[in-house]
């Protein structure tokens, strides 16, 4: 039987989309967080991290009820004409954004507040605007941050399944992603499928960890 590449090329597809996402939207707030200097940021940080205590199903499950034709997003996106996200593409890359925001928003966090304030100061004192500071010295300045921000989202994203499933569900070419698609095979008792995903999925991850170790050693052996 032949191999079938879709729910690797899928699982890539939304892991990329996830990331690029991630770091758009997690930037900002992870800037945010690093400078806040109010009690609301114990809370705001302790929803940013929900999803690593948080069962996946529990997650998705909510997801499921909030995006669902009769939830509240699902009816105002039903009422302006753009259907509805459960068991499409387009919900597993919601879910799969909130499900990996801290793997995105805690590496940039820690990166930024690693920069201190006398860089900032000293650009100030150059009369740099904020947004000009931010760009110039603060993202330079956190670029390990962000290479590990967006290979832990990635990694991340590519092994979700719970969440994915329970949004998704299992549509052939449309959301079936690889931790999907082990399920089947061993469901159906194929494991050697199961085997030849599992393996890739194992081989992966070892190579992402061995990636994320060199970028930190580095970045120690540039800061000495």
């Amino acid at each position: 039987m032949a191999f079938d590449w879709t729910p690797v090329f899928l699982s890539a597809k939304l892991a990329g989309v996830t990331t690029v996402l991630l770091l758009l939207v997690g930037t900002p707030i992870a800037w945010a967080l690093s400078r806040m200097r109010h009690w609301a940021k114990g809370p705001l940080m302790a929803i940013v991290a929900l999803p690593l205590v948080l069962p996946p199903t529990v997650l998705g499950f909510y997801l499921l009820i909030v995006l669902s034709p009769t939830g509240p997003v699902g009816q105002a996106m039903r009422a302006a004409g753009l259907g509805t996200l459960p068991f499409t593409f387009a919900g597993l890359v919601v879910a799969s954004v909130l499900y990996s925001l801290p793997f995105a928003v805690q590496p940039l966090q820690n990166a930024f507040e690693a920069i201190g304030e006398r860089p900032m100061e000293a650009a100030a004192t150059l009369r740099a605007g904020p947004f000009d500071r931010f760009l110039t010295v603060a993202v330079p300045l956190a670029r390990a941050g962000f290479l590990t921000a967006a290979v832990l989202t990635f990694a991340h994203t590519v092994g979700e399944f719970g969440v994915v499933l329970m949004i998704g569900g299992n549509i052939a070419g449309e959301t079936k992603v690889m931790s999907v698609a082990i399920y089947d095979h061993v469901e159906t008792m194929d494991y050697a499928g199961a085997h030849r995903l599992s393996a890739g999925m194992l081989a992966f991850a070892f190579a992402f960890l061995i990636a994320l170790h060199a970028l930190n050693r580095r970045d120690v052996d540039r800061g000495r």
